[in-house]
């Protein structure tokens, strides 16, 4: 059964860090890339990060506080948030993509049910 499970989450001040984990069961990270969305209130889901295999891309006004990796685990990708902003609250997503990572949502067919950050003084 493909699972993936979100972790990680809270409720941080301004310029604190966050690390989410996708815990992933079921199938294999070497033919699926994992993405990290997010989705504030009000606002169209977006892609933040993903990575296929070894290769780490992350959104471009994205770069430089958010980090994308494979955890020791093998089975756990991990989204490292650094210097968080209050932007920056929303229910963030892991989800599974056959082969690369081609920052097409339409191409993420797995979902899990999400973890609530939220950023505030």
């Amino acid at each position: 059964q493909v699972q993936l499970v979100e972790s990680g989450g809270g409720s941080v001040q301004p310029g604190g860090s966050l690390r989410l984990s996708c815990e992933t069961s079921g199938f294999s990270l070497n033919m699926y890339a994992i993405g990290w969305f997010r989705q504030a209130p009000g606002k169209e889901r977006e892609l933040v990060s993903c990575l296929w295999k070894t290769e780490a891309s992350v959104a471009d006004d994205k770069k430089g506080r958010f980090t994308i990796s494979r955890d020791n685990a093998e089975n756990t990708v991990v989204l490292q948030i650094n210097n968080l902003r209050p932007e920056d609250t929303a229910v963030y997503y892991c989800a599974r993509a056959w082969g690369s990572c081609l920052w097409d949502q339409r191409d993420f067919d797995s979902w899990g049910r999400g973890t609530q950050v939220t950023v505030s003084a």
